[in-house]
């Protein structure tokens, strides 16, 4: 079978069936009112790293371990984990989709580093609500926004919540949750001018 993926079409020619072994969406791709259909498969919204770990994993029974990867090389090969999740996902292969989420966040554990705004939008484009990556990236920004060393604030996050009001719910969900059993003192009970409109170094006219 002739599947191509990407922007730039890139092309893998694979066994039909072993495809259909695997997912149910390869064997609605290659039969038409129940006649085997010897054509293509084009993913052209999917990410070709993605797929190619699909690939491997296919053929190999497993994909690569982040911790065997260089330093430089953990955080393109997350990226491609969480690309490769939203693809299992959408393609119904829950045994991949769990081992690239795991891989995901030892990435990002790895490399220091977590997914931005611009790559969390797309995993709420494209999943379903209460899937467990989307739980990851919106605990991932509630830390984020918490975090008094981290640069980050919730305007970080603003094509986000824009975006979705799902991604806005999960990540007050989520500070809530990380901020029990602390609570902030009740706005209603402050003494003072904290609300007022005028400069800090002003001398306030009210009461």
């Amino acid at each position: 079978m002739d599947v191509y993926v990407g922007e730039d079409r890139r092309h893998w020619c694979l066994h039909r069936d072993l495809l259909g072994y695997h997912t149910p969406f390869f064997q609605g791709q290659s039969h038409i009112d129940g006649k085997q259909k010897f054509g293509k498969i084009e993913l052209l919204e999917e990410d070709p790293h993605a797929f190619e770990l699909l690939v491997k994993w296919l053929y190999q029974g497993k994909i690569d371990d982040v911790s065997d990867l260089p330093m430089e090389k953990k955080w393109h090969y997350a990226h491609a984990c969480q690309k490769l999740y939203v693809l299992c996902d959408k393609i119904k292969m829950p045994q991949l989709k769990n081992i690239a989420i795991d891989q995901f966040r030892k990435g990002c554990h790895e490399a220091g580093l977590v997914p931005g705004p611009e790559e969390m939008k797309p995993i709420y484009d494209t999943t379903p609500p209460r899937s467990p990556i989307r739980k990851l990236v919106s605990q991932i920004a509630a830390r984020q926004i918490m975090d008094p060393d981290s640069e980050n604030d919730a305007g970080t996050y603003r094509i986000c919540f824009e975006a979705s009001a799902d991604f806005a719910i999960d990540v007050i969900d989520a500070i809530r949750q990380g901020s029990r059993p602390k609570l902030f003192q009740d706005p209603t009970e402050e003494t003072g001018c904290f609300y007022h409109e005028h400069g800090a170094s002003q001398v306030c006219k009210v009461g």
